[in-house]
């Protein structure tokens, strides 16, 4: 099992059921001195081995060991143990009978091992799923059929349960249809539904949402709030991709497309990450609401309205170290990706929002026509007067000379 699968199960946790014919005979009572290994009957006249030890003093450890996967569930467990109380392979299976053990040798040591993957789990005979708004369990038994002889048993059945614990740390892929006035999507976290959804505000209070669609003047802020709706307060949201398309669809190959975040971190230069203290939202992967705003813009061809995608994953809250984005060093091949992704990584959810409109002020051309021919109005007819004065002037001193003449 790899350093990946240990991150991804939450915790390796089993509980050993075992009878007290674990050991073959009764042990001596006089080596049952460490609690640990082996307890005493309460007439302190018999002992036997606590879970995870055997043998005549219950000195040797069966070395069992369960491993929870994001893939499989398994348990394994020394052979010498199975020898000991007389167990063979052949005769181990899970609750289905079909479902059979195998012996496997690793570092030069033999086990049993009973290894299936969660797929099959309720073929393999395990119990329901256990689950609570945190964490989800998967308890199975790995146990031998009872060794007949004639009409008699005389060797024990050994039964060994096992539990596979898991947070809700998973997220899925669900694209989300396209609506005007909010995005929601509902995320399948292994047995729980967690809605998420994202909606436009009017000013960086974040109290009053938009409820028509949004039509934006250039330059002007354009508020986002992406949240986790239900269950409330237990995942911490973060944002990873956002984007914006002249096509309702996220991938389209069609028009033009703007990258917002990326890698969690801003790429547009106007993003902004916001607080509201009252909604409890910070930094992106902070909590479970994030806030933030850009710079208005459109896209230089028709048509100009704004279509907002934005890729999410949910994960537990003591895990937000993991949770928030480090935006001080974006490594070069992500930075340089200009377009959003062409498929969406899973397991992750999207969510889509639009059309987000331009709006264009009310300024009449008329005003500014006026403005202008106005100034030019006025030139033109003090350029005519001064016109007939000279030619009035001028004409007024031909008279006057030929007067002077005669």
């Amino acid at each position: 099992m790899n350093s990946i699968d240990w991150k991804l199960s939450f915790v390796l946790l089993f509980v050993l059921a075992l009878s007290c014919s674990w050991v073959h005979g009764v042990c001596d009572v006089k080596h049952c001195t460490d609690i640990t290994k082996c307890v005493l009957s309460r007439d302190n006249r018999r002992c036997k081995c606590v879970n995870g030890f055997y043998g005549e003093s219950c000195d040797k450890n069966a070395d069992i060991k369960v491993m929870c996967s994001k893939d499989f569930i398994a348990i394994r467990v020394l052979e010498d143990f199975f020898i000991y109380h007389n167990i063979a392979l052949e005769s181990l299976h899970l609750p289905n009978t079909s479902c059979r053990a195998q012996r496997e040798v690793i570092g030069g040591v033999p086990y049993y091992m009973s290894k299936i993957s969660k797929d099959k789990y309720v073929t393999c005979g395990g119990q329901p799923p256990q689950k609570n708004l945190t964490h989800i369990s998967y308890s199975l038994s790995l146990q031998s059929n009872p060794q007949v002889s004639g009409n008699i048993i005389r060797d024990p059945v050994i039964k060994l349960d096992f539990k596979c614990l898991y947070p809700y740390i998973r997220s899925v892929s669900l694209p989300f249809p396209v609506t005007p006035l909010s995005s929601e999507t509902v995320m399948h976290v292994d047995e729980l539904d967690a809605t998420i959804q994202m909606s436009l505000y009017t000013d960086n209070t974040y109290t009053k949402v938009h409820t028509t669609t949004p039509s934006i003047e250039l330059r002007d802020k354009v508020y986002v709030e992406v949240s986790v709706a239900e269950p409330a307060d237990y995942f911490l949201l973060q944002i990873n991709e956002c984007w914006a398309t002249q096509s309702p669809q996220p991938n389209s190959t069609e028009g033009s497309t703007h990258t917002l975040l990326q890698n969690g971190c801003a790429k547009d230069q106007t993003v902004s990450f916001i607080s509201v203290a009252e909604k409890l939202s910070g930094n992106n992967g902070e909590s479970s609401t994030v806030h933030y705003s850009f710079d208005m813009f459109r896209f230089t061809a028709e048509p100009h309205d704004l279509y907002l995608h934005c890729i999410v994953q949910l994960c537990e809250r003591d895990d937000q170290e993991s949770c928030i984005p480090n935006c001080n060093s974006i490594n070069k091949r992500a930075a340089e990706r200009e377009t959003p992704p062409q498929s969406l990584p899973s397991p992750q959810g999207l969510l889509s929002y639009g059309p987000i409109k331009i709006e264009i002020p009310d300024r009449p051309q008329s005003s500014l026509l006026v403005a202008v021919l106005v100034p030019v109005a006025v030139v033109w007819t003090l350029g005519f007067f001064l016109i007939i004065l000279i030619a009035v002037a001028k004409a007024g001193s031909r008279r006057l000379a030929q007067r002077e003449k005669y």
